[in-house]
């Protein structure tokens, strides 16, 4: 089974994005969303990992509990959004920024998912337009390519 550690930034449902500060070593927040808009599932990333944006790698989990900010769980990788976004406000040059997707592994709701192929495909469509519109609200731009399957995930993140 494909575990990895996600440490928590952002919990489902929350209207207010925080950012881990490795040299505070505390969750700063980034920005509130506007009214109405919240992330629909836990937002974080996998420690010691890094992507084309300089940053770890950023992962959805998704399960039936509100998690906070700092909190680590253990996960299984079920596959990934490839996605390429602008770094900037304004800039056209885009970069790799993949979603990686994971279930907690004490999940009871969500136990019986493996792989991104079974997940509702409304699920995916969700986590698409939070995070088109997410970005367009920054003047940024969000481009999926297509979705990843586990090996194709955990061979990314164990790159």
């Amino acid at each position: 089974m494909d575990c990895v550690d996600v440490v928590i930034e952002t919990p489902k449902g929350s209207a207010q994005k925080y950012d881990y500060d490795p040299a505070s070593h505390f969750f700063k927040l980034k920005k509130i969303l506007p009214s109405g808009m919240v992330f629909p599932y836990d937002f974080g990333f996998i420690p010691d990992t890094k992507g084309e944006d300089g940053d770890p790698l950023d992962v959805i989990v998704i399960s039936e509990f509100c998690s906070f900010p700092g909190i680590m769980i253990k996960c299984r990788i079920i596959g990934g959004i490839k996605a390429e976004q602008s770094e900037e406000k304004g800039k056209k040059k885009l970069i790799r920024n993949d979603r990686f997707l994971a279930i907690p592994k004490c999940s009871n709701i969500f136990e019986k998912i493996r792989t991104i192929s079974d997940l509702p495909d409304n699920i995916l469509n969700e986590l698409e337009q939070f995070f088109i519109n997410y970005n367009r609200i920054e003047g940024k731009e969000f481009k999926t390519m297509k979705k990843m399957y586990r090996k194709e995930a955990m061979s990314l993140i164990d790159a």
